[in-house]
């Protein structure tokens, strides 16, 4: 019972084994102070140099794994009370919600895909004249639109059939492909089948004419909307296109069964080649004050157009935080981890199961989740760059949401253009105040931090049934630019005015402020990652010694901080539902992001800083050939396309290969003294060992791999990996 005598909507609960964390974590640093001071005391005569390099990385792995327990001290869980909500909010009491959906072009992410997601979105378990949908085209594509307005006709089937077999999940697409046909019900399985066919009817004739590259002319005739393209020039010049293809507020928008559909939008903002469009980001704010004025919900879920709804009952469960009568009104937004619905068994590229499952809740505990970009419910308010005050807690509190939007829908479609046009934001707050934050390739990020620098909290949620399934990278490529993105995003917020010790101060406390460089230290990991990687290898060719001997007592904290930290970490990998293999890929992911994605991160940033480089937005690839998808699914890794970073990752496999034949050929020569050779340079011997073990997927393309390839930078068909060097 709440202090007020109500009953609150959600409660929080602290981690579990947290005394076991707590203690490993003390062993830990003790063993880290007998490192640090075997370092200081047997400090060499000679290659003095090479011992300080060591210990500098050393010290710099401690304070990052000191920020890594500062984050998972603490982890909070929360859980919701769904009927609590339903009992004391009739259906006309309940918040309207918008939700936007991002895509940018109809090669990487297919308009079935996109319209997959919208469906799902479309088919909450929530009241639908309270829902409106917002498509945004950075692509400006007729394809989308003309997959949207089939998803449109569709959705008039769809949503009374997950009504009635309460369908999760409620992608068309993932639902089919995963729910076999209903066999006790003769009725319901004919029903099943005329849904299905109705489906794959419009799944390919939207395929069909995406093949073709444009809408035909009879079908441009479907809509009048088409015939704002012929003012459209390009996908980076063009008018703001906004078409309101379903209207709630007509009482002719219904379903089969004559229920209310929800609002559906498109919106292609305008683009001038001259003007900078600022990404997603900018995409976002314009869907901010263009929905403003067609629904003007209170809340605002976003997501990426390759996350389709898992759950159709999240939207009750963020409501849950921010109705709640004891701390609702101080709440900005509700976090949904991110979960992926094509990963491998064993997760051959990594995954963002330890940041998504624990490190968030560790935010969470200590102050708030970051915001990641998608499956994120806003409050409008704070989104649009309103401060907390007690003021503003009192008008929250007091707000009704039974209010109802009068207007044309004709008149909002032409009135709002102006809104989404390029140069609206020139001279205003937006994209630094208000909306979206441009200064940074990591926009969510920052955005999230600005939020919660202005007095706001937010709260990460973590429901049995996952929220929200998207699609990760299918190659290794992908993946590393993704985190190169990710890495020089991170050290541009670090290395600006939004550092979050400046930015932060003083409504975010210092522990959430030291959270945020579990992921603002991403590049800087670089260099003494590489500098472990490399330099011991090295020395061993030169018969220098940079560890203690196995034998002396000084090794035994090396082996107890390296055996123990890694032990913990596939114990708390497991225990967050993933295999042994999958922790072992983790690790490769661990090492190949560190010296490739973080190391180009670096680097592109200083030489931004010094006017020689650019922002770049990279869209991953949400589509593969049938080779590639192959590979993907038999966990082989793919090196089918030049780039940089895999010259650098074989010439450091190659390295390390080199350093470990030499070692093993140099023992067999000497004979009995191998155990001398050993005792001196063990610690150097296992860890090229383990270098040249996490790069067994390099030697097999380099050496071995025979499978056909995709095409080289310059076009020919080129081996794998061997010439990346």
């Amino acid at each position: 019972m709440g202090k007020n005598g109500y009953l609150p909507l959600f409660e929080t609960k602290p981690a579990g084994g947290l005394v076991f964390f707590r203690s490993y974590a003390a062993s830990i640093f003790i063993g880290i102070c007998f490192i640090c001071f075997h370092r200081v005391s047997y400090f060499p005569v000679t290659e003095r140099w090479v011992w300080v390099g060591m210990f500098v990385a050393e010290l710099w792995f401690s304070f990052y794994f000191f920020i890594t327990v500062i984050v998972k001290w603490n982890p909070v869980f929360r859980s919701t009370f769904k009927d609590r909500l339903s009992s004391r909010f009739e259906e006309e009491e309940l918040p309207g919600v918008d939700i936007f959906v991002c895509t940018a072009d109809p090669r990487l992410e297919p308009p079935t895909m996109v319209v997959s997601t919208v469906l799902s979105v479309m088919a909450y378990d929530y009241p639908p004249h309270k829902l409106s949908v917002y498509l945004s085209d950075d692509g400006c594509s007729d394809l989308t639109f003309y997959a949207l307005l089939e998803a449109s006709r569709f959705a008039q089937l769809w949503l009374p059939f997950c009504r009635k077999l309460k369908v999760e999940p409620t992608s068309p697409e993932a639902y089919f492909q995963t729910t076999p046909e209903p066999v006790d019900d003769v009725f319901m399985a004919n029903e099943w089948l005329i849904i299905k066919k109705s489906y794959e009817d419009m799944k390919n004739r939207i395929e069909s004419i995406t093949s073709l590259g444009k809408v035909p002319a009879y079908r441009r005739k479907e809509h009048n909307g088409f015939d704002e393209w012929d003012f459209v020039l390009s996908p980076h010049h063009h008018p703001s296109i906004l078409q309101i293809l379903i209207d709630g507020r007509d009482p002719n928008a219904i379903d089969i069964e004559g229920k209310a559909l929800p609002t559906l939008v498109y919106l292609a903002r305008e683009k001038r080649p001259q003007i900078h469009h600022n990404f997603k980001a900018g995409a976002l704010n314009a869907l901010i004050r263009v929905s403003s004025k067609v629904s003007n919900a209170p809340f605002i879920l976003n997501v990426d157009c390759d996350m389709f709804s898992n759950n159709s009952k999240a939207i009750r469960d963020a409501l849950c935080f921010f109705l709640d009568e004891g701390n609702g009104h101080e709440i900005a937004y509700v976090q949904y981890p991110q979960a992926f619905d094509n990963l491998t068994e064993n997760e051959i590229y990594g995954s963002l199961r330890v940041l998504m499952k624990l490190e968030l809740a560790g935010f969470d505990g200590n102050g708030g989740p970051c915001y990641v970009g998608t499956g994120c419910v806003h409050r409008r308010e704070s989104l649009s760059g309103m401060k907390y005050s007690e003021e503003l807690a009192v008008e929250l509190k007091a707000m009704k949401y039974d209010k109802k939007i009068i207007g044309s829908a004709s008149f909002n479609e032409e009135d709002c253009k102006a809104l989404a046009s390029c140069t609206y934001e020139e001279n205003t707050p937006w994209g630094k105040e208000k909306g979206v934050k441009y200064e940074s390739l990591v926009e969510d990020v920052l955005t999230g931090m600005s939020i919660q620098s202005k007095g706001w909290r937010s709260v990460f949620f973590n429901p049995q049934r996952e929220a929200f399934l998207g699609m990760g990278p299918t190659t290794l490529l992908d993946t590393l630019v993704q985190h190169k993105r990710w890495g020089e995003g991170e050290l541009q917020i670090l290395l600006s005015k939004h550092c979050p010790f400046v930015y932060g101060r003083p409504n975010m406390p210092l522990k959430l402020q030291l959270s945020y460089c579990i992921y603002n230290l991403w590049a800087p990991n670089c260099f003494a990652t590489l500098y472990y990687v490399f330099v011991p290898s090295f020395c061993l060719f030169r018969g220098i010694s940079l560890f203690p001997k196995i034998s002396s007592s000084w090794g035994i904290p090396y082996l107890y901080v390296i055996f123990v930290h890694r032990v913990h970490s596939l114990v708390e990998y497991v225990w967050l539902g993933g295999t042994v293999r999958g922790w072992l890929n983790e690790q490769r992911m661990w090492m190949f992001k560190r010296t490739t994605s973080y190391l180009f991160a670096a680097i592109d940033h200083i030489l931004k800083l010094f006017g020689f480089s650019k922002s770049a937005f990279a869209i991953t690839g949400k589509v593969a050939d049938d080779d590639v998808h192959r590979r993907y699914e038999q966990e082989i890794m793919e090196f089918g396309t030049w780039s940089p970073m895999f010259t650098v990752l074989a010439t450091l496999a190659l390295f390390n290969l080199l350093g470990l034949i030499a070692v093993v050929t140099n023992n067999v020569a000497i004979g009995d003294a191998r155990m001398k050779i050993f005792d001196v340079f063990g610690f150097q011997i296992l860890l090229c060992y383990v270098l040249v073990f996490i790069n067994l997927p390099i030697y097999q393309g380099m050496f071995f791999r025979k499978d056909s390839v995709s095409q080289s930078a310059c076009g020919r068909p080129s081996p794998r990996l061997a010439q990346q060097i």
